[in-house]
């Protein structure tokens, strides 16, 4: 089986590299991996201590950060490698400050995977989530590296746990110990014989409670919201954008909405201005306006949506009307404020989690949407009962990164 898959990877890394001709984000992929060894080989040097962090995109960079802030505070002389398999995670991260080295992971070749552990000799490896790339975790094991899955979830329709799964399940066995978010997914490994598991709970609770604690402050959002009941929908795509313009420009109520989208493209980011009937203004656009006088801001930029929620009323979290569904619910969450979701966020056990408590309202329809955000807007108890719930919901799951460490520290 092994072999197969190797074949199976040789075949996909020139695919790719034929695909990259006429693909930009496949391009990325493919030559932001050229020179992995020659940056790994100027940063790292024989004598350095190192740790390997592996995220596969943004999320579980998301997730594995509060480990690598507190594992860097703890062990200073450590060096932390930081490896992305996706561009959007790489593209948005190589330049963050936690990691000494950021680079893409080599494709999962055996001789890729012996070159990059040569380089980097980690002393312990972190997979966040998941991802399990049979030649790296072979080399590990041969290496006896100590080799942990932080934030891990796993589902029985999985291949692991089916009887087809054997070459999936042998990869698991590399794993020294499992960190798991909840209490199923210690269940169904235990099921298959991994008994060095443990339910840490997901780091991502830490990560987003750490945001209260820093300036959320931005002066151009106070000017907009002026004191006015405000909708921020964040990493919406354009079938959530469909239906909340719809809203938009029917409402008579007086409320302002804050637009940020998953994509920023200039062309799209246009038309969906053009498609507001309402006065809009993009941030881009924003100097030496009177932004008090605009009734939706369309933010076509990154990097800020984290702040522009501490200034929300009501939050709605896109990607539920796509495929593998919500984006991050619990960014709003921490804030204490009501959050509507489309229709796909069973993937993700913290929506879940928050729709069976009533924090978090999942819409289907247009009417939908239209009879949530009038209630919200209409209903300052409402607003603050299930903006409570999703407040509460966080401060409960806390301390993942504690747990995880204090099982790891007897290690370094």
């Amino acid at each position: 089986m092994l072999f197969l898959y190797n074949l199976f990877v040789y075949f996909s890394e020139f695919i790719l590299k034929i695909i990259a001709l006429f693909s930009p984000k496949i391009k990325l992929f493919v030559n932001g991996r050229k020179d992995v060894f020659k940056i790994l080989a100027s940063a790292i040097n024989p004598k350095d201590k190192t740790l390997w962090f592996h995220a596969a995109s943004l999320g579980e960079y998301e997730q594995g950060l509060p480990v690598m802030e507190k594992i860097k505070l703890q062990f200073p002389n450590h060096k932390i490698i930081l490896t992305f398999f996706s561009p959007s995670g790489y593209e948005v991260r190589k330049n963050n400050t936690v990691a000494d080295v950021t680079v893409y992971l080599p494709i999962d070749t055996k001789v890729n995977a012996n070159e990059f552990l040569r380089l980097v000799h980690p002393e312990l490896v972190f997979f966040i989530k998941y991802e399990f790339w049979p030649n790296y975790l072979n080399e590990l094991k041969k290496a006896n590296v100590k080799t942990y899955l932080i934030s891990g979830i796993f589902r029985e329709n999985q291949a692991f746990f089916n009887w087809y799964g054997g070459f999936y399940r042998n990869a698991l066995t590399t794993f020294d110990y499992f960190f798991v978010q909840n209490e199923s997914s210690k269940k169904l490994l235990q099921g298959i014989g991994f008994n060095n598991v443990k339910v840490s709970g997901d780091t991502r609770f830490d990560r987003v409670i750490s945001i209260l604690e820093r300036d959320n402050s931005l002066d151009f959002i106070e000017q907009f919201k002026d004191n006015t009941t405000t909708i921020v929908i964040g990493s919406s795509w354009p079938k959530d954008e469909a239906i909340v313009v719809n809203f938009i420009n029917q409402t008579n109520e007086n409320v302002k909405f804050i637009i940020a989208p998953h994509n920023i493209k200039s062309e799209q980011i246009q038309e969906l201005k053009n498609s507001i009937t309402k006065k809009t203004v993009l941030f881009s656009e924003k100097e030496n306006e009177n932004l008090a006088d605009f009734e939706v801001f369309i933010i076509d930029t990154i990097g800020i949506l984290t702040k522009i929620y501490s200034y929300a009323d009501i939050a709605y979290v896109g990607g539920g009307f796509g495929n593998p569904g919500v984006h991050n619910i619990l960014e709003p969450a921490t804030f204490g404020i009501p959050i509507v979701v489309g229709p796909n966020y069973s993937h993700f056990a913290e929506a879940t989690a928050l729709v069976n408590m009533e924090g978090c309202i999942s819409i289907t329809t247009q009417n939908d949407l239209n009879d949530t955000f009038n209630n919200l807007i209409t209903n300052e108890d409402i607003r603050h009962e299930k903006g409570h719930i999703c407040e509460t919901f966080v401060q409960m799951n806390i301390g993942a990164t504690e747990v995880i460490l204090r099982h790891i520290s007897n290690n370094l």
